[in-house]
């Protein structure tokens, strides 16, 4: 009889394809689940090497996995001008003139993370800015990381003005006069990032260990890193993973999406392919592969840029003549995910407006008519409108419905900056999970960290209450768009796994599957649907190590 290294007793077990929890006590050898089962059973795998966790009143789940986020830009951010903290636009500003005091010799300011609903119509000035730090540009991206705020010196060096053009695929805000006001939108950020200064390996590593930190806090022992690149000054960030890999520091389980830069055609294919190889050859996919191609089909409904089927409505509720942005012409987009399809990677899609939604779906099908049925495992991401009629069509192509569970609620950006100026019956269809849910469509979830929290546990609350952890709002939406707590933990778990091609070793508690596991403090099922972001990760492991364990308070 084996003998295991590491067992739970006195715990509750959740997994995908359960209802609810049941009592069970779990076993580990190898790094792999051993047995799953009563105390007597699992007690006879015990011996005197065996470490025991005691685990009584506990909630045992598969390690979560976080099939949409930035770990790496959101590390980055944490050793920078970190602004998510702030509750305002002084409390921004003050936070910027501390840090630029504590920075002398910082060249730039650079950093990331205020809030559109801070300032006057989501678009900060120059002139705040100005007022802290003048003497050194600065560089600032919003929470979603669709815009950013720079000040006077920013715009000189980058040379804007009245008579600068807004790019194809962004906007410059601008004064009464025409002048660049200090909030650039989409790829006008361009305008000003390129002339920064590159961002320092060294600081790149360390901002992906720590952000591997913050993720184990939460449980998250795997992730889709949804930009891999070379972008804001990096000049490959796949290559900051591969030295993570080698040198040891990568415990999570990551697949990387490769950034389809779509100023560019088809033939950056070639070069992707290239990428996934090289990673490919170094031997270890459970840790890290490189197979996944990241398409951002529009940009977000706050500054106007996500692709509508309807105009936006002005200030007044009149209709306007912009339905947002669709960045790859549709044609194109068919042609190069059906190239990405046939070569065996997988396609995932930023696609926030339900143009941007069919436009996608098109793609698929055209992906579909020319090479039948892959194993591409495509999905779609933050998914803020998707029209009826295109509900089932997910199902149908077998894409995912990649969920941002977090934001299917009111909050100040959401009621202030997007559903005055869209069409009723749009609002109506935000975040329509139930529908997606009904139709068959397999869910995955993530958090678009650093946008929103990387917490799963959070994410998990607002997919069943509509309502933010804390907030006294109404739900967003119909009760008929809330998952049940099984449905959003298991989209967080097995149905991430699988979109990472990686169920036949994670996202699920059975016997011969990594033992990749999260410890919770609680059972959230047991008690009200309104404190299930109360619950606190204790102890998250991954091949049976533990990599995480919180204090005792």
């Amino acid at each position: 009889m084996p003998i295991a290294d590491l067992v739970f007793v006195g715990a509750s077990v959740f997994t995908a394809g359960e209802e609810a929890p049941r009592r069970a006590d779990v076993a580990v050898s190898d790094g792999l689940i051993l047995a799953i089962g009563t105390a007597e059973e699992i007690g006879e795998l015990v011996g005197a090497g065996t470490r025991v966790v005691e685990a009584s009143g506990r909630l045992i789940l598969p390690g979560f996995q976080d099939a949409h986020a930035h770990p790496l830009f959101a590390g980055v951010e944490l050793l920078q001008c970190d602004l998510t903290p702030a509750t305002d636009a002084a409390d921004c500003l003050g936070i910027i003139g501390e840090y630029a005091a504590a920075h002398p010799e910082a060249e730039w300011i650079q950093g990331a993370g205020w809030s559109m609903e801070f300032f006057d119509g989501g678009t900060p000035t120059a002139a705040a800015l100005d007022a802290v730090v003048s003497d050194r540009p600065v560089l600032l991206s919003n929470r979603d990381h669709h815009g950013a705020w720079v000040n006077s010196r920013a715009i000189e060096l980058a040379g804007l003005s009245a008579h600068t053009p807004d790019p194809v695929d962004g906007r410059i805000e601008r004064a009464a006069d025409g002048s660049p006001s200090g909030t650039l939108h989409e790829g006008a950020t361009n305008l000003v990032e390129c002339l920064a200064p590159p961002l320092d390996d060294e600081l790149a590593y360390r901002g992906l260990l720590r952000a591997q930190e913050e993720l184990f806090a939460l449980g998250v022992t795997s992730w889709q890193d949804a930009w891999v690149g070379a972008q804001s000054g990096l000049a490959d960030s796949l290559d900051v993973y591969r030295r993570a890999l080698e040198n040891g520091d990568l415990r999570a389980r990551v697949v990387a999406a490769l950034w389809w830069e779509r100023d560019r055609g088809v033939e950056q294919l070639d070069d992707m392919l290239r990428r996934r190889d090289a990673i490919a050859v170094i031997g270890a996919p459970e840790r890290l592969r490189a197979d996944t191609v990241k398409i951002m089909v529009d940009g977000v409904a706050e500054n106007f840029t996500a692709a509508m089927t309807a105009p936006y409505l002005d200030g007044h509720g009149h209709p306007t003549d912009n339905s947002g942005l669709s960045f790859i012409d549709p044609a194109v987009l068919a042609d190069a995910v059906t190239r990405i399809d046939a070569a065996g990677m997988q396609v995932h899609f930023h696609a926030l407006g339900d143009r941007a939604v069919r436009e996608a779906l098109d793609a698929l099908q055209a992906a579909r008519d020319a090479n039948g049925v892959t194993d591409g495992r495509h999905h779609l991401a933050h998914l803020q409108v998707v029209a009826e009629t295109d509900v089932e069509r997910f199902a149908e192509l077998g894409a995912a419905a990649n969920l941002q569970a977090l934001w299917a609620c009111h909050e100040a950006q959401l009621d202030e900056l997007t559903i005055p100026f869209l069409e009723p019956r749009l609002v109506e269809r935000h975040y329509s999970f139930g529908d997606l849910q009904r139709a068959g469509v397999r869910l995955v979830a993530g958090s678009d960290w650093p946008v929103s929290s990387a917490d799963p546990l959070a994410a998990a609350h607002v997919a069943v209450n509509r309502v933010g952890p804390g907030s006294d709002a109404e739900p967003l939406g119909s009760a008929a768009q809330k998952l049940d707590l099984a449905t959003a933990l298991s989209a967080y778990t097995a149905g991430s796994a699988y979109v990472n091609h990686r169920e036949h070793m994670t996202g699920s508690l059975a016997v011969g599957l990594a033992a990749d596991l999260v410890v919770l403090d609680r059972d959230p099922f047991a008690g009200p649907t309104d404190r299930i972001a109360d619950t606190r990760v204790l102890s998250t492991w991954i091949d049976g190590e533990c990599v995480f364990e919180r204090a005792e308070s």
